[in-house]
């Protein structure tokens, strides 16, 4: 009997997410996070598993884990000293980016500082033209000049990225075998093996990024690795990616970028999995843990993908899924402004010492404090036993904030949690609005520790009529590591118009990516099955300063169908603009090139459905909105699939609690989810 293992830290606590490869069964633990010894808390949480559930390392096939070190180090600032060598006359860029304020309507907006000093760019004497040929040849003395700059810095790598690289990368590499061979103790990335596009302050800032998250996230791989074959896990270690895809451990430690949002994007593939399986096409999730709240929007079973994701004051140019982090998370402390003004957030209790009410020697009021006052958690030890909820401690915190407002502790519980909501409430429409999408479409999909504590109060303030909890919403984002297919992008610039004569351009360009695609899968991911290629473009009108990626059908490139590629750009410029012109010249800037494998997926359950309302186990007496009323307490492993109940009501279960106002009902699905349907306009 083996098992595949799903992993995720966040804030407060860390998921796991076993998968039974024999029996196609789920099981889930919890454990909190410990922030002054990153790492432990996965050793803690396996020694753990094979203590209650009998899940032997050694019987653990698959290890995939969604680590938050590289993002973490990008928002703490805390990251690898760095040089840049570019071409000579554009030492600047960094400095320079784009000329664009970061707050459209803010006079008071302001750009974050470049991730490399500008006292340590070094020029290189070299050029290559826009169309590959050399203009320069590369000078050696130069990059010799630039290394004793560099070791005078004291740095710890070398980030390389000339001009016009994207088209001919043979400078690029000339240096770094320099470097290599006169500072072997340095590390040292391209722009080009990172992210080869056409513009340079986009590649320039992501093979940045990727240096200097690099020393942490190799160290914090190296040490997983270790951990892990001292276990006794035998297989190689899988790290999640911002794609929602995998890659080897291994890689993860040059690819370092790639994997900066690895978290999130496993919460999206997760509830993508979980809102299939339900027959759920339109899906809005909302996944709140300890320390944020974060939003991404499904269509017909796939998450939107971009480029352009804010990674702290820093933006992140490789394809990501779309996630919009939106608000607050349970740990998210209340406080009083020097105006009298309640506000909650962004600073967050964490895990240590956590929220007043987990007895951890927290002392300031949270969202999980407020929703303690109002008797909606604590009925029952949560995380697995790990935490048990005192009311008393909570009360007091919030009413240190009540005392400031000259409020009541229940008014004062009510206001956090409304103040909670009304963020969430702003940003979430902001998305929409973004997205172009009539949310009433839409299911709330709630998942994280936290997550359905507030969905089902935030979906009546949206207007949002449906809501999904799933059987165990507080480690969805593991289960993402589980469900996760191989996956990996490439891109390459073209910069040509679209027309007959360039096609066969396109489709050599398509080519040498599928090739390189299949080198990657096949050599470095040691993937010797079955894989899908998705192809797109990005595309503009001749004159436009932005393009938008068009997805293509490989038969319209082998048989020279450019009618085909035109008017699929023109119909998806209508859909974002409301506008296109059949006359224009069409450009194609990128081509790229998405490719998949998918591995063995979990199998959930289908249970026969049975009919007739639950029993609540009792009834509690509890705060809803500001009013105490009393609501049906019920146990999660006791609802039965087809059984219905009506707010308000409480659901307990180990990793979450799920917080069910006036106004929805509730039924259980064949897969054990909760399916709550607004009964009040």
């Amino acid at each position: 009997m083996t098992f595949r293992v799903g992993v995720d830290i966040g804030g407060t606590f860390i998921d796991f997410c076993f998968f039974n490869e024999k029996t196609k069964e789920l099981s889930t633990l919890k454990v909190l996070t410990t922030p002054d010894n990153p790492g432990s808390e996965v050793m803690t949480g396996l020694k753990l598993a094979h203590e209650r559930m009998e899940i032997a390392p050694e019987t653990i096939s698959h290890f995939i884990h969604g680590t938050t070190v590289g993002v973490n180090t990008v928002i703490m600032g805390n990251g690898a000293k760095l040089a840049l060598f570019t071409t000579a006359a554009f030492e600047d860029v960094l400095e320079l980016a784009r000329l664009r304020m970061p707050e459209t309507y803010s006079l008071m907006s302001f750009r974050a500082d470049p991730l490399v000093g500008r006292d340590a760019v070094f020029p290189i004497s070299e050029r290559i033209r826009s169309d590959g040929s050399i203009a320069r040849p590369l000078d050696r003395a130069s990059v010799q000049a630039a290394v004793r700059g560099a070791r005078e810095k004291d740095v710890a790598g070398i980030i390389i990225s000339l001009i016009n690289s994207y088209r001919n990368p043979e400078h690029e590499r000339e240096v770094k075998r320099i470097v290599q061979e006169l500072a072997p103790d340095l590390f040292v990335f391209t722009s080009t093996e990172i992210w080869p596009v056409i513009r340079e302050y986009e590649r320039t800032t992501t093979a940045a990024i990727n240096g200097y998250v690099h020393p942490k996230v190799e160290h914090y791989i190296t040490r997983l690795q270790g951990a892990l074959k001292k276990l006794g896990v035998l297989g190689e270690p899988l790290i999640t990616k911002s794609n929602g895809g995998v890659m080897t451990a291994e890689l993860g430690k040059a690819n370092c970028v790639s994997m900066l949002l690895s978290g999130t994007a496993s919460g999206v593939m997760g509830a993508a999995f979980l809102a299939r399986n339900a027959g759920i096409d339109h899906v809005l999730t909302i996944d709140i843990g300890g320390t944020s709240a974060d939003v991404a929007v499904i269509n017909h079973g796939e998450p939107h993908y971009a480029t352009g994701e804010k990674v702290g004051q820093h933006t992140l140019h490789v394809p990501a899924v779309a996630v919009s982090s939106i608000g607050e998370g349970g740990g998210s402390i209340a406080w009083v402004d020097d105006f009298g003004v309640l506000k909650v957030g962004p600073e967050s209790a964490g895990s240590t010492p956590g929220p007043a009410c987990y007895g951890r020697g927290g002392t300031r009021a949270t969202i999980t404090d407020a929703f303690a006052v109002c008797g909606l958690i604590g009925q029952e030890s949560i995380a697995y036993g790990a935490i048990s909820i005192n009311p008393e401690l909570a009360r007091k915190a919030v009413s240190e904030i009540a005392d400031k407002l000259g409020w009541t502790v229940e008014l004062t519980a009510k206001t956090i949690i409304d103040v909670a909501l009304s963020g969430m409430y702003l940003e979430i429409n902001k998305l929409v609005a973004r997205h172009g999408i009539d949310i009433r479409d839409f299911t709330l999909l709630a998942f994280g520790g936290a997550g359905p504590m507030l969905a089902p109060m935030l979906a009546r303030e949206l207007g949002i009529p449906r809501v999904m909890i799933p059987l165990s919403p507080g480690v969805v984002s593991a289960l993402g590591g589980l469900v996760a297919d191989i996956r990996n992008d490439f891109i390459a610039s073209l910069y040509l118009p679209l027309t007959e004569e360039t096609l066969p351009k396109m489709a050599e360009g398509f080519a040498t990516l599928q090739q390189d695609a299949n080198t990657w899968l096949r050599n470095e991911q040691k993937f010797e099955g079955p894989a899908n290629y998705l192809l797109s473009a990005d595309m503009r009108y001749a004159g436009q300063s932005f393009e938008i990626e068009v997805p293509l059908d490989s038969e319209w490139i082998a048989n020279n169908n450019v009618e085909a590629i035109r008017d699929a750009f023109h119909a998806a410029h209508e859909r974002l603009y409301a506008y296109r012109d059949i006359e224009a010249e069409v450009h194609i800037v990128n081509l790229r090139t998405v490719v998949t494998a998918s591995g063995p997926k979990p199998e959930l359950a289908i249970a026969p459905l049975v009919e007739g309302s639950a029993q609540p186990t009792r009834e509690a007496a509890v705060v809803f909105d500001g009013t105490p009323t009393t609501a049906g307490l019920y146990l999660r492993d006791d609802l039965k699939p087809g059984q219905t109940f009506v707010g308000p009501a409480i659901v307990l279960q180990s990793d979450t609690t799920s917080c069910i106002p006036a106004g929805f009902k509730a039924q259980v699905d064949a897969w054990g989810n909760i399916q709550l349907t607004a009964t009040e306009a």
